[in-house]
């Protein structure tokens, strides 16, 4: 008999609705239930691509006798962080203060009042991996919690002290912002990268997507060589692994060696929208064609598989299917050679291109597809034109594509977060500016127009929508995602709904989430209590919602002249400054507002028709270089725009032609009408 997570949308949840454990999900009733009945809370938190969240469950949410134990001693209580990023965050913290790790599947014992006294992520159902069996932990906890209740208590105070610390922004804030910050972070990063095969740090890699777009700006403010090959060997390297789905494209969370080969293989949005971006970055200032080819396949990905009706982009992609982890993405030798044979004429080559012929890579049997070698190396050991195998290798992905088109596909989270799709919407306009597709425009414009007519109720925003139903008061993550992609929304459409719309989901950012003195919380003044109210600054998967609030209130200070927003976000820079130059990879998002802060962001207001073949000559120098600190408004002759945005007031064309002025701080350069003075303007003057 189903459970009441049956009555939840989360895919998550609703995969445990049928777990002999009583679950609850997070609320008053469990709560409450807990107190009545004098029980301890066991809180289990995960999502639905996480791999060990499955196998936990299999071995003891779904076995009967561990159920009944449960069932008995304690009240169980089930969250999808995805969902409640602030029930996550604050149990998580608790977690690594009791273990100094973390991870998901997340687990928490709580007392009835929700003090959590102690946690872990992943316990197996027999003891093993030098960890005690799940059933021998709980025994012991009942144990405690009916004889050792004081210690507990002691414990809980003690844990819900040490984690509810919270930023202040005194005492901080002379710290001298200045570009030696970003330098201190430089090097930093620069001596985690692999020089062999890309990246930060060692195995598990995850893509560092936030890191490289601060090396690239600094590149590009610099113009320090080593930042960029960082960049472009790590990309370089990143498409060449078996993270990247050289069949259909689209990054997988994180590789479990130090050379990209091997994937954890749950696709996540937010991954592919960092990694879309930084991938077109580099495009503008590497040219390297190939980058063009994973955007491609990457977009096609997202169309194909992560839209859901109406333009939103769905959540994530298992780690499993059919019970297996990497099921759908494996092959055997056999299984290649098979499918291909009489298809193609080249197969040795392609197979070798693919690294098949070097042996088994995944679980001693299965081929996970890489490119660990360049084509024209291939091409010139099997003695076959590079054109040719270009065109084999073609074929052959259709061929493997179609094949694995029939296979079980991994779950899907079809939820749609705003959160998310504010990430997806800004990179998609910021990508399609850059290279000029309409395409990707449009596709931001869907999930823009989606996540405003069903996620914003009765004018508040929600975090989360699913089965025609708009959940959760949403985070600061969630207003501050939106208002930055509708903003970049804005300068690739300059359809004025868009920025009005960033300006009122920012001013109520200010509203529900500032604190004079503290700086950003992750939940609103009036969101539920819990036991402390939750502000994580740091960027880890996601950039945190204070870093992509910042670059927003820098940015509108500018477009809609607001002093006030440019002052908070430079009082938390100042308060954070340290932890960038201290630790740049948890602060990389927040560091490249600091480079917009410190720069002279070009300030590009346009006057004229933006369908006038003159006026697409100034937009195509606007965006079609790699300009990070660049803010982009255009108004109309005799539009609403110029009354609307404080950066176009006053500007008129020069004798009625489609006119461009470069400001600075206000300060305007003398208006041009020709792309090339434009083009003049723009590189005399970096930011």
């Amino acid at each position: 008999m189903p459970n009441r997570l049956a009555q939840e949308t989360s895919p998550y949840l609703l995969q445990h609705a049928d777990n002999p454990v009583e679950w609850f999900p997070w609320g008053e009733e469990a709560f409450a239930k807990a107190q009545e009945e004098g029980k301890p809370i066991f809180l289990s938190i995960g999502y639905s691509a996480c791999h060990w969240c499955h196998v936990m469950a299999h071995e003891s949410f779904e076995d009967d006798d561990t159920a009944a134990f449960m069932n008995e001693n304690f009240i169980n209580v089930k969250v999808d962080r995805e969902e409640r990023p602030d029930v996550d965050g604050i149990y998580m913290s608790a977690v690594q203060a009791i273990s100094g790790g973390g991870g998901w599947p997340m687990s928490v014992w709580m007392l009835p009042d929700g003090r959590p006294f102690f946690g872990g992520t992943y316990f197996p159902k027999e003891a093993r991996y030098g960890m005690r069996s799940f059933m021998d932990l709980l025994r012991v906890i009942v144990q405690n919690y009916r004889e050792n209740r004081e210690a507990l208590e002691n414990d809980a105070a003690r844990l819900t002290e040490a984690i509810s610390g919270q930023l202040t922004l005194t005492g901080n804030l002379s710290q001298d912002l200045s570009l030696s910050i970003l330098d201190e972070a430089f090097q930093k990063l620069a001596s985690e990268f692999d020089a062999t095969w890309g990246g930060l740090g060692s195995a598990p890699k995850f893509p560092p997507s936030m890191a490289l777009d601060l090396l690239l700006r600094l590149y590009a403010r610099h113009g320090w060589d080593h930042a960029l090959h960082i960049v472009t060997h790590t990309l370089d390297k990143m498409a060449a692994g078996g993270m990247y789905d050289h069949l259909g494209g689209g990054f997988s969370r994180y590789s479990v060696d130090n050379k990209w080969l091997i994937p954890h293989f749950e696709k996540m949005l937010y991954d592919n929208a960092l990694l879309l971006r930084i991938y077109a970055q580099g495009y503008l200032v590497a040219g390297k064609e190939h980058y063009l080819e994973v955007i491609n396949q990457t977009v096609a990905y997202l169309k194909r598989e992560m839209t859901a009706p109406g333009g939103a982009f769905y959540s994530a992609q298992d780690a499993d299917s059919e019970g297996e982890e990497g099921k759908f993405f494996r092959w055997t030798e056999d299984e290649l050679r098979q499918s291909l044979d009489g298809h193609i004429q080249h197969v040795e080559s392609v197979l070798d291109y693919w690294g098949v012929l070097d042996g088994p890579n995944f679980e001693g049997e299965y081929h996970v597809l890489w490119t660990p070698l360049p084509l024209e190396d291939i091409a010139a050991k099997h003695k076959v034109g590079t054109t040719t195998l270009q065109t084999e290798i073609a074929a052959a992905r259709s061929i493997l594509f179609d094949i694995r088109d029939k296979r079980v596909y991994p779950g899907l989270d079809d939820k749609v977060l705003t959160a998310w799709n504010g990430l997806m919407i800004s990179t998609l306009a910021q990508v399609g500016r850059m290279l000029d597709r309409s395409d990707l425009i449009e596709m931001a414009s869907n999930a823009g127009r989606f996540i405003i007519d069903n996620l914003l109720v009765e004018g508040r925003l929600r975090r989360s929508f699913k089965q025609g139903q708009a959940k959760f008061n949403a985070y600061l993550e969630d207003y501050a995602f939106l208002a930055e992609g509708l903003l970049e929304l804005y300068q690739a459409t300059f359809d004025l709904s868009w920025y009005r719309a960033a300006v009122q989901l920012t001013e109520q950012l200010i509203d529900l989430f500032w604190e004079d003195g503290v700086g950003f919380f992750d939940t609103s003044h009036d969101h539920e209590q819990l036991i402390k109210r939750p502000q994580d600054v740091t960027d880890n998967a996601t950039p945190s919602g204070t870093s992509v609030a910042v670059g927003v209130l820098l940015r509108l200070a500018i477009l809609a002249d607001r002093p006030d927003w440019h002052d908070k976000a430079r009082q938390v820079l100042a308060r954070l400054s340290v932890g960038i130059q201290q630790y740049p990879r948890a602060f990389a998002y927040l560091a490249q507002q600091l480079d917009f802060a410190l720069g002279k962001p070009h300030e590009i207001a346009l006057v004229g028709d933006p369908a006038d073949e003159s006026m697409q000559s100034l937009l195509k120098v606007v965006n079609q270089a790699y300009r990070p600190n660049q803010l982009i408004a255009l108004a109309k002759p005799g539009g609403e725009a110029q009354d609307t945005i404080a950066l176009l007031a006053g500007r008129d064309q020069i004798d009625g032609k489609p006119t461009a002025f470069v400001c600075y701080n206000f300060a305007c350069r003398l208006p041009v009408t020709g792309a090339d003075a434009l083009a003049e303007q723009l590189s005399s003057h970096p930011a």
